[in-house]
């Protein structure tokens, strides 16, 4: 019955339309109906001819473009003439179409697909042709046609109009200027200072760019960008394609443009954009000494400046700098090692130490002996030098560079929120100005600290030492106790139970190892050598330990679905209006943001009141989708918040540090 129906819908197509003189005799199947036209009946020798191959597709069956997209294959038109030299297919403007998780570029209904000859000349025109079209399943299609073309002066065929009607479809060079950065934004100039709805970019060969993934549309003026995902296919290869445009009117148009591929983004070429850029990530490293990431590691320090009040100015100098080395020198590892990641290929954010149990459970039990050390439980001097806490809590200049190092590791996840254009424009600037702006941060994280190098003087004023060091040094143990409780939270997200089990034993055996240390004999000091493989060990089992299953931790979210980009697209395709919340449970800025912005019963009912999807996206493990999803939006952390009104092409984009009345407000805009 299907292939009945299909047969007579084709049918009806064939009748719908006469058949002209120099309209080929028909190829039919119950899918389409092919033939071959021409835009004139008769030519002189030395003319210009166009002819084409006409497809009439049957309802609910699709042709392909010549970029299919992520399946299909685009058709094919060989031409033998009598004479002169037949040009490629001018493709009009795709279709888009969205099947599961695949996109498509195509064509339904009726699509003529012309050719151009030049010098051409009378006679005998045969054409073979291929094409697949596609419902649900896939059959490909071929034929052979021919005309015949007489000499002479004639005036255009009738079918002339099956051309002027492709001629309409066909996009149109772009009088504007199109650039594509190492960040895979690609930037138009030149447009007419009016608002644009929504624009999408159709790349015009495969593998270019990931069709399945949006394209955050922002306009300043007269110029758009579009954040494009670069698929595996080289970042510097040429860019071309069909921009979409559809302005505030509702008016659609397509342009064909090729994008000049250009080596830095446009944060970094803008007049004075580098030192706008370090600017924000000392501002932003500033900010971080009042985050609660960095307070534990900031306590011990300031025991080490309390105990400097009437010091030399030389040892004030001196430690003052051995911190802020530290804390250079921790950020210029985890920048190398974030750009070495990147030019391998890999799609590492800031903050991926985080995303190893094992990273995460060390920096716990680091923290732990520091807490430790600090309630004078640990009273076993320089025998614990191999141990953070040893180095960390005595004074020097080795406890100061420590210092400076610890407190980097763990100010990473209050990092991106302050720094998301500084770390976003380093991501995709060359090697040695992105080493600066990571350097920028490190030096606004260490500026309070390099005041006492500057000026020594400062430590004078300082109170002087005495018995309250004592009280405060166990008084800032807690804070201590409070980051290693969170850490083995963010364990918990990573490997469930099993991994918090693992990361608790890590800590007995630190008390292990403290105790053996402590009895003063080579058996105790071999004892705790083999605890410390222990540790080793578990560190090994750690960081193989699966992540939890089911819906846990950060999904359980009330009325909160899992992102991914095809939710999204589907939620957008039916103009529902999409919250989107990208965190991460080692994030401590998103966690307060739950708390005190999203998390709220003001905000729950708003959503509900305006039918508001909720997204939430889980990067903890460095998820790869999302890490793609941040680098399309311009980021390189989290958190991030995107709010998609019911009909809008672009998103707003809210700030990184909430408030209830912020995300109220953005939500009572839709």
């Amino acid at each position: 019955m299907i292939r009945l129906l299909s047969a007579a819908a084709v049918a009806l197509l064939a009748l719908s339309g006469p058949t002209w003189a120099l309209e080929s005799a028909p190829a039919t199947s119950p899918r389409a109906i092919a033939t071959l036209v021409s835009d004139r009946d008769a030519i002189s020798p030395g003319g210009e001819l166009r002819l084409g191959l006409r497809l009439r597709i049957a309802p609910g069956w699709h042709s392909y473009w010549q970029n299919p997209g992520d399946a299909g294959v685009p058709t094919e038109l060989t031409l033998t003439l009598p004479a002169g030299q037949p040009g490629p297919i001018i493709w009009p403007t795709p279709e888009i179409a969205h099947e599961g998780p695949l996109v498509t570029y195509g064509f339904t209904g009726e699509v003529l697909l012309p050719a151009r000859v030049t010098n051409a000349g009378p006679g005998h025109i045969t054409a073979a042709a291929s094409w697949l079209v596609c419902r649900d399943i896939c059959v490909p299609e071929d034929a052979e046609f021919s005309l015949d073309l007489p000499a002479g002066t004639a005036p255009p065929a009738r079918e002339a109009a099956l051309f002027a009607a492709a001629d309409q479809r066909t996009p149109r060079p772009s009088p504007f200027t199109a650039e594509i950065g190492p960040d895979s934004v690609l930037r138009i100039t030149g447009l007419p200072d009016s608002a644009i709805r929504d624009a999408i970019f159709v790349p015009d060969q495969p593998g270019l760019i990931r069709n399945d993934t949006p394209q955050p549309l922002r306009q300043s003026g007269a110029t758009i960008t579009l954040g494009l995902t670069r698929a595996d296919h080289p970042k510097d290869a040429p860019l071309s394609g069909v921009l979409l445009l559809t302005d505030a009117s509702g008016q659609a148009s397509a342009l064909s443009l090729t994008a000049t591929q250009v080596t830095t983004n446009a944060a970094i070429a803008a007049p004075g954009g580098w030192a706008a850029i370090l600017g924000l990530g000392v501002l932003g490293g500033l900010i971080l000494n009042l985050m609660p990431c960095v307070f534990p590691v900031l306590a011990m320090k300031a025991i080490g400046f309390a105990r400097l009040a009437g010091a030399h100015r030389r040892q004030v100098r001196g430690e003052a700098l051995s911190y802020t080395a530290g804390v250079l020198v921790s950020f210029a590892a985890l920048g190398g090692i974030l750009l070495a990641l990147g030019a391998a290929g890999s799609s590492a954010g800031w903050g991926f130490q985080f995303s190893s149990p094992a990273i995460v459970a060390t920096m716990a039990w680091i923290l732990f002996a520091v807490g430790l050390n600090l309630s004078g439980a640990l009273e076993i001097g320089g025998r614990l030098a191999g141990i953070g806490s040893s180095l960390a809590s005595r004074g020097g200049h080795a406890g100061s560079f420590f210092t400076g190092l610890l407190a980097v590791l763990v100010a990473t996840p209050c990092t991106a929120p302050f720094m998301g254009a500084a770390l976003a424009a380093a991501a995709t600037a060359p090697p040695a100005l992105a080493m600066a702006a990571f350097l920028s941060i490190g030096l606004g994280l260490a500026a309070p600290t390099l005041l006492f190098a500057i000026v020594p003087g400062l430590a004078n004023h300082l109170p002087r030492p005495g018995a309250w060091m004592d009280i405060l040094r166990q008084a800032l143990a807690f804070p201590m106790y409070a980051a290693v409780i969170w850490l083995v939270w963010v364990i918990s997200q990573q490997s469930g139970p099993s991994g918090v089990l693992l990361a608790l034993a890590g800590m007995l055996l630190i008390g292990a190892i403290a105790w053996l240390l402590s009895l003063e004999r080579r058996t105790g000091r071999v004892l705790a050598g083999g605890t410390g493989i222990a540790m080793i060990a578990l560190l090994g089992v750690i960081a193989v330990q699966p992540p939890p299953t089911g819906n846990a931790g950060l999904a359980q979210a009330e009325g909160a679905e899992a992102f991914t980009t095809d939710r999204l697209a589907a939620l957008r395709a039916a103009n529902r209006p999409v919250f989107v919340n990208l965190t991460a449970a080692w994030c401590v800025t998103c966690m307060v943001n739950e708390r005190v912005a999203l998390d709220r019963p003001a905000v729950r009912a708003a959503f509900a009141a305006g039918n508001i999807a909720y997204l939430l996206g889980d990067w903890t493990n460095q998820d790869r989708a999302i890490t793609n999803f941040l680098r399309a939006q311009g980021r390189d952390g989290v958190p991030l918040y995107l709010f998609y009104p019911a009909g809008a092409a672009a998103p707003v984009n809210l700030p990184q540090i909430l408030t209830e009345h912020e995300v109220l407000s953005v939500l009572g805009a839709s």
